[in-house]
């Protein structure tokens, strides 16, 4: 299944988006059988809605979308998209009443309507197709579309058919699909090359941890994504009750988000070195699981005392981080669904990200454009002190429960380094469906970087 716009065709069916206070003035321009149907059907413009007017010898003339109030709008996104799952088969073209500046959002809301996985059971396509509108990059749209695609079906596929194994697997394939490089650290090999901690977290488990290194580009600055890859996470010896349990398969999302930004970059010839580290574990239980009271020692040396197994996140991210601060990189950003205190903070639909001013201004700027809302979190000096324990360096989980997003991001970012770095705790799943996004697996704040990543890097 891909997300693409339909062929333009003479024969495309043209889309009228009305807002609520203009579909008298569009009605009162219209023969008089037009304003009698659309009448008798009640359409008022209302957000989301679709109406067909049918011709003389009963095709379809034309279609009327409902754009709703500018209050309306600004309380969600893509809004046409509610309406292209009203509307029977055919190509649509939008003939008016979207502003320039929103017609690319709106196309790519069409594409992410038509969003199904399938991989177990059989889903209806979409009937609706949309024209690329005049004035946007179709191949733009459709190339972040299809990175949306990837990071939504690795999160949806649950962990028995994508742990570890089938993470690189869907990694090199990317890697193949681009002419990129990839290389991985498998097993006790991660002890041998200095990556401990990664090991300690994903030992337990029948499927062996490793850490996936995807590189690609020549030119350009050095930019570095790493994603928590990890498939499943039981909470470790302190094990989550089934409630916490049950979307544990998303415990890879920030991986999954990586990977499709990366499709995006790469896809799109962006004139940056990029690099991709992901390290994918599972966090499982048996004789060999790492334990509360641990010290363990990360690839900088700093020892860490494990408090709660179930924050493990940010120790296999923390050998990845170090690691990618040695190649020196212009950026490096993290990605991962780390703590629930975000959840907490923000909701579900933010991508709360930690960063210096000009990553913040820039990326403001472009989550806005593109629609993929984010949201500013500190990192506040003063929290340091709360991560310090008394017989090791740092501490996985510090007690109490305040500030937990905060104390994670503050860890994260002792082991970049001198590096100039980012990083979103982000949750990567949609828990009702809505317009474009339906309930599962879903991409945050990959499309504002993407748009943003020009003056980000410049910043």
């Amino acid at each position: 299944m891909s997300l693409s716009f339909a062929p333009a065709s003479a024969t495309s069916i043209p889309l009228f988006v009305l807002e609520s206070g203009s579909v008298e003035a569009f009605l009162a321009e219209q023969p008089d059988r037009v304003r009698q149907w659309v009448t008798t059907l009640g359409f008022s413009g209302a957000l989301g809605s679709a109406v067909v007017i049918p011709s003389e010898d009963g095709h379809i003339a034309m279609a009327l979308a409902g754009y709703g109030t500018d209050e309306q709008r600004r309380r969600g996104r893509f809004h046409l998209a509610g309406a292209a799952a009203k509307l029977p088969a055919g190509a649509y073209h939008i003939e008016s009443g979207v502003a320039s500046d929103q017609l690319a959002v709106e196309a790519l809301g069409w594409l992410l309507q038509g969003y199904r996985f399938d991989r177990y059971k059989a889903a209806p396509a979409q009937k609706a197709l949309l024209v690329a509108p005049n004035g946007i990059d179709a191949r733009q749209v459709e190339i972040i579309a299809a990175g949306e695609k990837l990071a939504r079906d690795l999160i949806n596929t649950p962990s028995s058919d994508m742990g570890p194994d089938a993470l690189e697997t869907a990694a090199q394939d990317l890697a193949d699909q681009h002419g990129a490089e990839m290389r991985v650290v498998v097993g006790d090999d991660l002890l041998a090359q200095n990556f401990p901690m990664i090991h300690a977290v994903g030992r337990a488990s029948d499927e062996a941890p490793r850490l996936l290194d995807i590189s690609w580009g020549k030119t350009g600055p050095k930019l570095t994504l790493v994603g928590k890859g990890v498939c499943f996470d039981t909470g470790g010896l302190n094990i989550k009750p089934g409630s916490s349990m049950g979307l544990m398969k998303k415990d890879m999302g920030g991986a999954a988000n990586v990977l499709g930004l990366a499709h995006m970059i790469m896809a799109l010839g962006l004139e940056v070195q990029l690099r991709v580290l992901i390290p994918a574990v599972e966090n499982a239980i048996d004789g060999s699981a790492f334990r509360p009271q641990d010290v363990l020692s990360a690839r900088n040396g700093m020892t860490v005392e494990i408090n709660n197994t179930d924050a493990e996140g940010r120790l296999v991210l923390a050998d990845a981080l170090v690691f990618g601060a040695e190649d020196a990189p212009d950026l490096m950003i993290s990605m991962a669904t780390l703590t629930g205190a975000a959840r907490v903070a923000v909701g579900p639909d933010l991508a709360p990200f930690y960063a210096d001013d000009g990553f913040a201004n820039a990326i403001g700027r472009s989550a806005e454009t593109c629609a993929d809302p984010v949201w500013r979190m500190p990192f506040h000096a003063p929290y340091e002190r709360m991560i310090e324990p008394e017989i090791a360096d740092l501490d996985n989980a510090p007690s109490g429960g305040f500030a937990g997003s905060i104390t994670a991001a503050l860890f994260l970012r002792r082991f970049a380094g001198d590096t100039r770095y980012a990083h979103f705790d982000i949750y990567g799943w949609q828990p009702t469906a809505l317009p474009g996004r339906p309930k599962g697996g879903v991409g945050q704040g990959i499309r504002a970087l993407l748009e943003g990543l020009p003056g980000i890097l410049k910043g």
